[in-house]
């Protein structure tokens, strides 16, 4: 069930003039834990983000959200609505991080936007294939080509090959943080915008992603950051997967401290061993930091100026990240394993004028979910079946909860197809991160895990009493039911999804 049919001939549920079809303004960061943002109770005490807080003050916060697992197969989901096991096309391919797609087999769903009325832009950070879909998904877009200029890839923050609406690509200076919001701050204020049309803007930052680069104006913001040293920093881990036996991204040094080793590969990029304070995970973790308050602060520029433009009250905004992002916890300097602390992001749904205000939603959503949301606030049609649940419910209602689980999904460096067969080479199967390709489930308070290596170890946690997901319970004989039913529930939800693989999954281990 790979194929979709296709109907390029789009057609509105719904025809209103542009002032009344909301705006969407969806903004997205990169490797950003939920822990960076202040209004999250996961964040450390030294945590400022005024802005992104003021947000969740005007709008509904989520507790639990899954974008994706690492940065390219969440926006692939955001580009299709489908998971990464049914994206056809979508491959890695040439000098990392090359990649392609085939536009026929898989169609971006901002076309179907265009085709209904609405005006779609693009900007920042691009990672989907050297196709940037420039008039055909996007009527406006600057966009940072990571894919088409490989040489100039790790240049997140500076000095970076800028494409403008499919023209040569042209070197830009200046703080990418900045630059992606002055661009946008322009769109909103009028620049290449149709002011006849609603629009949906994806404004894609590179922060907070490494080298973890602040601004040279906050590199002295949080002096005296004294984080707590997570439990399982250091090798072994009781009940964990045998790769997680071999996850080793931090040692002791002499003052006691964990410290980073050396060049540590994390899904494509390599980390210094040093960073800009030093390599103490007080120093990264101050770094880090650092690098969001860019963020936080475009945050308040955008809504601002959409004050200011007269369009907050008919704009959708949406904040969140392509995922998470570890540091410590469970041995982890990275993303892609199937943990909260590697993969959980911030997500913030804004506006006030039609929306609930200052609520919080405890149900587990996905990057899956927000293309039917999109859709649904838009007034059209999926143009094809999608994977994910509307949230309009939840965000009319924030105290009510999806009747679902949540499946998420990883795959490694597979797309489509070529997921059918699950690698038995340890290489192919942990290339992103040294994590194997998993399967996992949130019922909204158990986590389900299920690895895809042979005889390999469930994992069950109870993130009600267990947030830190320490303790593995899938040997537990009270929730034995529990582990049976949430098993059943994964492959059932893989089936539902199109995953090729669901009939030939490896064996788990008893227990």
């Amino acid at each position: 069930m790979k194929h979709f049919i296709l109907f390029f001939c789009y057609v509105a549920t719904f025809s209103l003039a542009a002032e009344t079809r909301p705006n969407i303004l969806f903004i997205y960061t990169d490797d950003h834990s939920h822990r960076t943002v202040s209004c999250y109770p996961e964040a450390l005490e030294f945590c400022e983000t005024p802005n992104i807080d003021a947000l969740a003050e005007k709008g509904v916060r989520f507790k639990y959200a899954y974008i994706g697992t690492w940065r390219m197969p969440s926006r692939a989901t955001l580009l299709t609505g489908h998971y990464q096991h049914a994206v056809e096309s979508m491959r890695m391919e040439g000098k990392y991080p090359g990649s392609e797609y085939d536009p026929e087999k898989c169609p971006f769903w901002p076309s179907a936007f265009r085709a209904n009325g609405y005006q779609t832009a693009q900007i920042g950070k691009w990672h989907t294939g050297t196709d940037t879909g420039f008039n055909r998904d996007w009527d406006y877009q600057i966009v940072w080509n990571r894919p088409r200029h490989t040489t100039n890839a790790g240049s997140y923050y500076k000095n970076q090959l800028i494409e403008k609406n499919g023209g040569e690509a042209e070197l830009i200076k200046g703080y990418s943080t900045d630059n992606y919001t002055n661009w946008a701050l322009d769109y909103l204020k009028g620049e290449g915008r149709d002011p006849e049309k609603p629009w949906y803007l994806w404004l894609c930052y590179g922060a907070v992603h490494g080298p973890f680069t602040p601004a040279k104006r906050h590199l002295e913001a949080y002096p005296d950051v004294d984080v707590p040293v997570p439990a399982d920093i250091y090798p072994p881990r009781e009940g964990k997967p045998e790769y997680m036996q071999r996850m080793k991204r931090w040692q002791e040094g002499e003052d006691g401290q964990p410290h980073l080793i050396g060049k540590k590969r994390a899904t494509g990029e390599y980390a210094r061993a040093k960073g800009i304070h030093g390599s103490d995970l007080n120093s990264w973790l101050r770094q880090y930091h650092q690098g969001v308050l860019a963020l936080d602060e475009a945050v308040g520029k955008l809504v601002s100026t959409l004050k200011e433009t007269g369009q907050y009250e008919n704009t959708l905004i949406v904040f969140t990240s392509d995922q998470g992002f570890a540091w410590g916890q469970h041995g982890f300097r990275s993303k892609v394993a199937p943990y909260d602390a590697t993969i959980r992001s911030p997500l913030i749904i804004s506006m006030p004028a039609k929306l609930p205000v200052a609520k919080v939603n405890n149900t587990p959503v996905g990057g899956v979910d927000l293309i039917p949301t999109f859709f649904h606030f838009a007034g059209i049609d999926l143009p094809w079946k999608m994977h994910g649940t509307n949230l309009a419910p939840l965000l009319t209602n924030p105290e009510t909860n999806l009747d679902r689980p949540l499946l998420t999904v990883n795959t490694g460096q597979h797309y489509g197809s070529d997921t059918d067969i699950i690698p038995t080479d340890r290489a192919i199967l942990e290339k992103s991160g040294g994590v194997p390709w998993y399967a996992s489930l949130h019922d909204g308070r158990y986590k389900y895990v299920r690895t895809f290596v042979e005889n390999e170890t469930e994992e069950l946690y109870d993130l009600d009493n267990d947030p830190e997901e320490l303790t593995n319970l899938a040997s537990n004989a009270e929730l034995s039911d529990r582990l049976v039913q949430m098993r059943k529930d994964t492959i059932a939800e893989l089936t539902r999804t199109d995953a090729g693989f669901v009939d030939t999954l490896p064996s788990v281990k008893s227990q």
